[in-house]
């Protein structure tokens, strides 16, 4: 009779204990060179072979091109075409990993998961400030991909736009 009593309060306390470190826990600096860049400079780090033009259309470019013109329609930072101008380089890249074995193909052969990647490096030091991955969602339809490829484009700017505009930590 008194081991349940005692597991509940353990697990009460072990309750208390975690809402307290999760407490003092806060969010770490953004570096100053994201929050204060003014002048971009988007870097086409390419694409991995076998996305274009299917399952994805157009071409390698796409992903640059479009994350380029997402990022230019904010008019929120200027877009240089001399990394040396910019405070910050955004390297953007579509990857096509392997995912997990597929049993019904011959010699365990998978389909690719592809994923953006954007590294941003401080324009001066070159130094990685930040990474953002964005899964591409899986599809059937190749008008399918080509939407998940264009929301995954826009969510990788969107984060991007969201670390750059965090209010500083005291």
């Amino acid at each position: 009779m008194v081991r349940p009593v005692l597991l509940l309060c353990l697990g009460i306390c072990v309750v208390f204990a975690a809402e307290t470190v999760a407490a003092q826990v806060s969010d770490a600096p953004v570096p100053p060179a994201i929050l204060n860049a003014k002048k971009l400079f988007i870097s086409n780090a390419g694409s991995d072979s076998g996305l274009f033009p299917e399952p994805f259309s157009g071409d390698t470019n796409r992903p640059y091109n479009e994350f380029y013109a997402t990022l230019k329609a904010t008019h929120r930072y200027e877009l240089v075409s001399n990394p040396s101008d910019a405070d910050l380089v955004l390297e953007i890249r579509l990857l096509a990993p392997y995912g997990p074995t597929n049993p019904d193909k011959q010699h365990g052969a998978s389909d690719p998961l592809p994923m953006l990647r954007l590294v941003v490096y401080d324009g001066k030091t070159h130094y990685v400030l930040w990474a953002f991955t964005q899964s591409v969602d899986a599809a059937f339809l190749q008008k399918t991909h080509d939407r998940n490829l264009d929301n995954a484009i826009t969510a990788v700017a969107r984060d991007f736009q969201s670390v750059g505009s965090a209010a500083p930590t005291p």
